[in-house]
């Protein structure tokens, strides 16, 4: 393959990265791709990528290095082979790390000789390409620029900002619901299956609530407004009236002998609120009992 600005190397094939490859042929960049298992490049070969013997030729192939790994590691490990090629190239990681990792990341690639952007996929695998997929980005804009339209096949691109931290910041935030709704459903799971309600019985009531959340918190004020103004108003509900509820939550789940450190831990927050007198306030107040200035 000819280097060219418009050609991308893909490195990790997982669903996601297949999901990338893809996409980014569909819309018509020559791609080119390298896994450490190769076979998982049959699918992607076969709609026409072309693959790599080795990290090093595929870096060489083209200007965009876009990797799709485990985490940050990973790219050490696959890339160690590779800096010397990586001079004058832009790699992209969007694998997961943290936001002081995805920092030593943009260092070590700066070190190499390389522009460094990293991101996260908002999307699972299925998503990515559609209307619908967005990708956090954070780095060098100058960079961006240069490769926004390529990035921009994989999901419309939200910047940041410089900071090479911010788009993993973002990203662990967004998971940081993800996953605590996931585990908070099964946990509500859990606790219906000892009243002899099964699960296929149980998730379309839940999901209820799930999909419930968003018109909850707009039908009352600008949540977002209220906390950086530090506004907590109980008019609607209160730190006291949801604080019972988690108190209740936690002596269901003991009585009913299933995990409690979930329901404790949320209880720890309106307890925290209630023994500082906010009791009155809006459950918004136990943010506080979160943020590390005010915990002292």
């Amino acid at each position: 393959m000819n280097q060219s600005l418009n050609a991308v190397t893909v490195i990790g094939l997982g669903p996601m990265g297949q999901a990338m490859v893809h996409s980014l042929l569909a819309a018509g960049h020559p791609v080119t791709v390298w896994n450490r298992t190769a076979s998982r490049a049959d699918e992607v070969v076969a709609a026409g990528a072309q693959l790599a013997d080795s990290p090093a030729k595929a870096v060489a192939a083209s200007d965009l290095v876009i990797l799709s790994l485990t985490d940050y590691q990973a790219m050490y490990d696959v890339l160690g082979s590779a800096t010397d090629e990586l001079t004058g190239r832009t790699v992209v990681n969007l694998s997961s790390e943290s936001p002081d990792g995805t920092r030593r990341g943009a260092a070590w690639a700066a070190e190499h000789g390389a522009d460094f952007l990293t991101g996260g996929v908002m999307v699972p695998a299925p998503m990515v390409g559609t209307p619908d997929a967005y990708v956090y980005v954070s780095g060098p804009a100058d960079v961006l620029s240069q490769h926004e339209d390529a990035l921009g096949r994989i999901g419309s691109v939200r910047y940041l900002g410089e900071d090479p931290g911010l788009a993993q910041l973002m990203y662990q935030a967004n998971l940081d619901i993800f996953l605590t709704s996931l585990s908070s459903l099964l946990h509500a799971v859990a606790l219906l299956e000892t009243g002899g309600i099964k699960p296929s019985a149980a998730i379309p009531e839940l999901m209820q609530t799930l999909a419930g959340i968003p018109p909850m918190l707009a039908a009352g004020e600008d949540l977002g407004a209220q906390l950086e103004a530090g506004k907590h108003p109980g008019h609607l509900s209160t730190v006291t009236m949801m604080g019972a509820t988690a108190d209740h939550l936690v002596e269901a789940s003991e009585a009913a002998g299933i995990d409690v450190d979930l329901p404790r831990a949320v209880q720890a927050h309106y307890t925290w609120a209630r023994s500082r007198g906010h009791g009155g306030e809006n459950w918004s107040r136990i943010i506080d009992a979160i943020r590390p200035y005010a915990r002292g």
